[in-house]
């Protein structure tokens, strides 16, 4: 065990403090150097090693170094690397720099940490980081911003509830204190507060509708962290997989590549594919074999790769003409190649396509979910999991809507029509992290070899899978095949078919015409209260004031009393007389009130 140890999110918060401040060249050159300083320190870091100081009085690791910690580790330096000098290219500002530095940092804080409490820490202030990310930008993130920070404050909300309960149940924050969450309660917390960030169907609407927001570079940032830090924190949560887990994942992958193909927003479109790709990642960590778990951080891995550069290339497209809209451009190929071509490298990436690494992480997990079967711990003993060929084919369906996806925002982009516009191509600060993450998109596609050494499990993948094989690629070439055809077949019915609403249309107005009578209510109410505390204090001062005045007026007011001033119209004295049986009354009444008074 090692403890002598910086933990890779001390450098990174520390370039966000010197980009706030420092020039913005320099501060972009100290976050290039810090994230790229993690990628290499996490892949040179021994396994074992740990820090456990104490936080808020409990027992904590604070950083901890395993092969999956470290995997995360080193893709969260290197394309936060990429996406630093993107940034500068793009000509972002440092303060939005620094959120984004501060947003890399505290996710790395939460995937290094070997403990619910150090996690749900890191994980709080990742969704704070991101929220004044996409504030920045002002304009329409603002209003995106806020219903971002509502939906992760309620999943992070979730999330911490279910860590109480955990802690409730093991008496330890230590994720060595059981394997996973336990008991009947936390587990569904945690699958939901988890399910907002890594974006489960009905809890996935801040996705599609931030990341299309603010500025193209923060996009980098966002489409990489939030997502797959959840995915990460799904496998600690249940590393021995769950069956409906393993189905909201093949339902996300369906469910995001159809959205996908209505949309006409550059941005919004590559953002319902992160839902659809986390899909298989999810479904990974829910069939819960090695190979799957294997096959799904591979997945993470690869995706954030590719996913940045498709996020990178059509920033580019926004940057240089500013449109977001598809049906208003095309023939771009001609004037923006090396764009084309890192969009082209993204495209076949994302889709499978055999020889780039999409193909590898996803034909694991596709082969997983075909031949498994799985033990899912559901109540005191374990049962087999049935329908694998369910789960494969929402997997197969969700691939051939992804080739679908990309044909489709390549034809309307790059080929449709003729350039009616000539801008230029991306700067040399975008191309060169463009290209070089292109590069690795095919250099662990056609080498898997060099991608299975950083992932977890590798002995079991060198074992177990082999990704060159007929069957495999068969399989890619008839997804993409399928998805060639599907889309110039039903071009024209996709197109006419934009209109058709996600549930965001009825979810935001409802959120926001309900808060306000929520709001009104509440205010309401406490006026209401407040007035009456308000009378009932002034009507005491008054009888302090005079209390013989408010006695006789009282007083007059009761039945069989004769109530005589002591002068005719002065406040002098009152002469208070009544018969025996009404005073007795009066009496039992009064001490009846205070009994009642004080049993309640």
């Amino acid at each position: 065990m090692v403890t002598e140890t910086i933990p890779p999110f001390v450098p990174v918060l520390f370039a966000a403090i010197v980009a706030a401040v420092a020039p913005r060249k320099v501060g972009h050159g100290i976050g290039f150097l810090a994230t790229a300083a993690v990628a290499v320190g996490s892949l040179l870091v021994p396994a074992g090693t740990y820090l456990t100081p104490r936080l808020f009085g409990f027992e904590t690791v604070l950083y901890q170094v395993d092969d999956f910690s470290r995997m995360m580790g080193i893709i969260f330096g290197l394309i936060g690397a990429a996406a630093v000098l993107y940034a500068y290219s793009s000509e972002a500002d440092g303060t939005q720099t620094a959120a984004a530095l501060g947003y890399v940092g505290t996710s790395l804080g939460a995937v290094f940490a070997g403990d619910w409490l150090t996690l749900v820490f890191f994980w709080e202030l990742m969704a704070v980081t991101s929220t004044l990310l996409v504030w920045h930008y002002g304009g329409r993130a603002v209003r995106t911003g806020f219903r971002y920070a509502l939906a992760h404050g309620i999943g992070g909300s979730l999330v911490l509830a279910a860590v109480i309960w955990q802690y409730a149940a093991t008496g330890s924050f230590l994720f060595s204190a059981a394997a996973g969450v336990v008991g009947p309660i936390a587990p569904a917390l945690m699958a939901i507060g988890i399910g907002v960030n890594v974006g489960f169907i009905g809890l996935h609407t801040w996705l599609p509708d931030t990341y299309p927001s603010p500025h193209i570079a923060a996009s980098v940032f966002l489409c990489v962290y939030t997502t797959k830090t959840g995915v990460y924190a799904m496998f600690r949560a249940f590393p021995d997989g769950h069956l409906w887990i393993a189905y909201m994942g093949g339902a996300m992958a369906v469910f995001g590549a159809s959205m996908a193909l209505l949309q006409e927003d550059m941005r919004r479109l590559l953002s319902y594919h992160i839902i659809s790709q986390v899909g298989y990642m999810v479904a990974g960590v829910g069939i819960g074999t090695t190979l799957a778990t294997a096959g799904a951080f591979g997945h993470v891995f690869n995706h954030i790769l590719y996913k940045a550069l498709l996020f990178m290339s059509v920033g580019v497209v926004i940057y240089r003409t500013g449109i977001e809209d598809i049906t208003e451009l095309g023939g771009l190929w001609r004037v923006m190649p090396l764009t084309f071509v890192s969009y082209l490298f993204g495209a076949a990436a994302i889709s499978g396509v055999p020889g780039f690494n999409g193909f590898v992480s996803k034909g694991i997990i596709i082969a997983e979910a075909h031949k498994s079967v799985k033990n899912v711990v559901i109540g005191p003993e374990s049962v087999p999991l049935g329908g694998e060929d369910l789960l494969w084919w929402l997997l197969i369906v969700g691939g051939v809507g992804t080739f679908m996806s990309f044909i489709k925002l390549g034809y309307y982009v790059f080929f449709h029509g003729s350039a009616s516009i000539d801008p230029e191509d991306a700067r040399i600060g975008q191309s060169v992290p463009m290209l070089s993450v292109g590069a690795l998109c095919l250099v662990f596609g056609l080498l898997p070899g060099v991608l299975f050494e950083v992932l977890p499990n590798t002995a079991e993948i060198a074992e177990k899978y082999t990704t060159y094989t007929v069957p495999h690629v068969i399989e890619g070439v008839a997804l993409g095949t399928a998805g060639f055809i599907g889309f110039f077949a039903l071009k024209g019915p996709l197109s006419r078919a934009t209109w058709i609403p996600d549930v965001d249309r009825v979810i935001n107005p409802t959120v926001f015409y309900g808060g306000r009578v929520l709001v009104r209510a509440v205010t309401e109410s406490w006026a209401a209260v407040d007035r009456a505390v308000v009378a009932v204090a002034s009507s005491s001062l008054r009888v302090g004031a005079n209390p013989q005045r408010y006695a006789f007026e009282g007083a007059r007011r009761l039945p069989g009393v004769a109530v005589e001033r002591a002068d005719g119209d002065g406040d002098g004295e009152i002469d208070l007389r009544t018969s025996t049986g009404t005073g007795v009354l009066l009496v039992v009444l009064s001490l009846a009130t205070v009994l009642a008074v004080l049993l309640l």
